[in-house]
């Protein structure tokens, strides 16, 4: 279905893209978005989205299919599409002068679209109103099997001249038929309808597309090392995302001879060479190599990417080079380039570190509620109970591990240790303040640190602590006064009365107070030094004051305060900036609610089983009470019964036999006519009570 039309400038050119919501497609449809046609070089891109759509005016109108898995419309496109027919596909590519087809990595779907696409738009040439353009967008693995030049030249590189020579990958068969169709359809009238395959190298920048999985896992830091599967010694052609951009736009603004293109950067970069480079500006942690069949265990790859990462192919994009006016932004590729790369990463992706310090005084519950913060933010706790005996650690496995090693960092690493053991030695265990300066400030820029961000839990205590913590000597740093790469973004203040922290440490359980510093006297001594700090000239909180950053006072009057100051810190901080839950995490959690929901079913399918037996026994007692007192009724109906039969039986004994025996007697010697009427007359007249 169409999104409504713009009406376009008469001096644009309408571009037609498919796919617009994808990577590739997208990062060029953005990129031509901003760009007037015939201009040799791209315009600055605004950032917010009015900017955009005021320079519709005079540059490319984009309109474009959408995979319809998002329903967030482009800021950039003036029509979107989706679910459309042929026919209804068609009339859009007649109303557009270029149509770009992006087939690099995609589905089948897309590749069979765009062989009927410009097999549709070369019957209909004479049809055109005006010249037509189609440029196929495809994947430097349709030259993946292609043979070297000169086997004993193993340098020699791959240009377009010898497009004709090249072999695809088993998986890229289908994209090297396009490729020949596009080429093949645009050689009969030129004039009318050109056609032009651009293919492009590996391609990064803008948030990653062929290296995301080695950014993604080194930001993160999760694992010890970032893989590299095999020696890492092959050679992967590689393009920005932004020059590939470059390319198209001066393939439609130049309408160059030559109808095959590589689009690829000028490096020469291994694929060892580029994932220590991501890992050295990323991971905490160097890179290791690994077997190369373990790459088809790791679930977020996939078989395509795998693929893509074991091209091993020298190549040269020679007529760019020497004909296009292209303003590179990584002409000597992702290594020589990778700062700018990770800040495009970083950025593109949200991925920004949250910087907190929280401060308060003892016993108020700073730790509890950082840990807190760290959980939802994906932060890490910087305290210093933790940081010292963490960094002392670090520092003996360094030097051990690289023990011999005579490199600057393993000697630095050696003498720090060395200086750190003799203070504590001379201190009782305890280390002086500039060392612990030192070692937080190390903490705070670690890689970790730095990709993710801290909550930096109840340091610096004093002012001349934080501002020997946070002041800067970094000549790149913005601010002279301040280390911008490692000042909290936000300062929070916990507040409570003495009278509220001392009712609190008294009601803390034995076991929990006894040995820590809650005991009651060090707590006492630990308050009354915070009080005094905190009403000196200069205090912490005066110092960021300084820094222009307001500090949010929180007070907290309650023994549960964690649901109140987690509302507030969510309030200022905003929403997380970091990955959310990848697949294995949301199958894992999907997992667990299923087995909970088992669980709880398997729980109250025991607890109705459980009543039912229950009620059946109840039923049972019931029973057996109610038939022992049937029983018990019929014996005692028997019992009555009997009582009055023998009641009976002796009345008549008593009473009638004798006179009914004399009566018979009588009949039998009379021997009347009517015996009963004679033995009704005796009865009468002989009966006792008569008498």
């Amino acid at each position: 279905m169409a999104a409504e039309a713009k009406i376009l400038s008469p001096s644009s050119k309408r571009v037609f893209i498919n796919n617009v919501d994808k990577f590739t497609s997208k990062y060029i449809a953005k990129f031509l978005s901003s760009c007037v046609p015939g201009a040799s070089h791209v315009a600055k891109q605004p950032e917010d989205e009015e900017k955009i759509q005021s320079s519709f005016e005079g540059t490319f109108q984009i309109v474009g299919t959408v995979s319809g898995e998002t329903e967030e419309k482009s800021i950039f496109a003036v029509e979107e599409y989706t679910n459309l027919t042929h026919e209804e596909l068609f009339q859009h590519l007649m109303e557009s002068d270029v149509i770009i087809y992006n087939i690099y990595n995609e589905h089948a779907d897309q590749i069979e679209e765009a062989s009927w696409a410009v097999s549709a738009l070369h019957k209909e040439v004479d049809a055109f109103s005006q010249p037509k353009m189609f440029i196929l967008i495809s994947s430097v693995m349709t030259w993946a099997l292609t043979r070297p030049l000169d086997p004993n030249d193993q340098e020699a590189s791959f240009t377009e001249e010898d497009y004709r020579r090249r072999k695809p990958h088993l998986s890229y068969k289908d994209h090297i038929a396009v490729e020949k169709l596009v080429v093949k359809l645009g050689k009969s009238n030129q004039s009318k309808f050109s056609t032009y395959v651009v293919a492009s190298g590996l391609q990064y920048g803008k948030g990653e597309q062929a290296f995301h999985f080695f950014f993604k896992t080194s930001w993160l830091g999760e694992k010890a090392e970032v893989p590299i599967f095999g020696d890492g010694s092959n050679i992967i052609p590689t393009i920005h995302i932004s020059d590939l951009a470059g390319i198209v736009q001066n393939v439609i603004n130049r309408k160059p001879k030559p109808q095959y293109f590589l689009a690829v950067d000028e490096s020469q970069n291994t694929v060892g060479e580029i994932i220590s480079a991501i890992a050295l500006a990323l991971a905490p942690g160097k890179p290791q190599n690994i077997p190369k069949e373990d790459a088809f265990l790791i679930e977020e790859l996939t078989q395509a990417e795998i693929d893509n990462l074991f091209i091993n192919l020298r190549t040269e994009a020679t007529f760019f080079t020497n004909n296009f006016s292209i303003n590179w932004v990584s002409k000597k590729g992702i290594v020589e380039n990778i700062n700018q790369v990770v800040q495009e990463y970083k950025h593109t992706r949200g991925l920004l570190p949250v910087r907190i310090c929280l401060l308060g005084p003892p016993a108020i519950g700073k730790s509890t509620i950082a840990e807190k913060i760290c959980k939802h933010y994906k932060l890490h706790h910087v305290q210093l109970k933790t940081t010292i005996p963490e960094t002392l650690a670090n520092l003996e496995s360094r030097v051990l591990m690289e023990e011999g090693d005579e490199e600057d960092e393993t000697r630095e690493a050696r003498e720090f240790l060395e200086l750190l053991k003799m203070n504590m030695e001379e201190n009782g265990g305890w280390v002086d303040e500039q060392y612990v300066i030192q070692i937080v400030k190390d903490k705070l820029s670690s890689k970790p640190c730095g990709n993710q961000g801290f909550v930096l839990d109840g340091f610096p205590k004093t002012y001349n602590q934080a501002k020997a913590l946070f002041n800067s000597k970094d000549d790149e740093a913005t601010d002279a006064k301040a280390n911008v790469k490692i000042i909290p973004e936000f300062v929070f203040s916990l507040v409570a009365t003495d009278e509220f922290l001392k009712e609190r440490v008294l009601n803390l359980p034995e076991n929990v107070v006894q040995g820590t510093s809650h005991c009651f006297d060090r707590f006492l001594r630990r308050l009354t030094e915070f009080r005094k700090r905190n009403s000196e000239d200069e205090t912490v909180l005066n110092f960021f004051d300084e820094m222009d950053i307001q500090p949010e006072h929180i007070g907290i009057d309650t023994d549960d305060p964690d649901v109140l100051v987690m509302e507030k810190v969510m309030e200022i901080v905003g929403k997380p900036r970091n990955y959310g839950p990848n697949a294995k995490h949301l199958e894992e959690e999907r997992r667990q609610a299923e087995l909970r929901l088992r669980e709880e079913e398997e729980t109250r399918q025991a607890e109705a089983k459980h009543r039912e037996e229950e009620d059946e026994e109840q039923r049972a007692r019931c029973w057996e009470k109610w038939n022992q007192r049937l029983q018990e009724v019929k014996k005692q109906e028997e019992e009555q019964s009997m009582r009055e039969e023998e009641s009976a039986q002796q009345y008549l004994k008593d009473t009638l036999m004798p006179v009914l025996s004399e009566g018979l007697s009588e009949l039998c010697r009379m021997q009347p006519n009517d015996a009963i009427d004679f033995l009704a007359e005796y009865l009468l007249h002989n009966d006792p009570e008569m008498e």
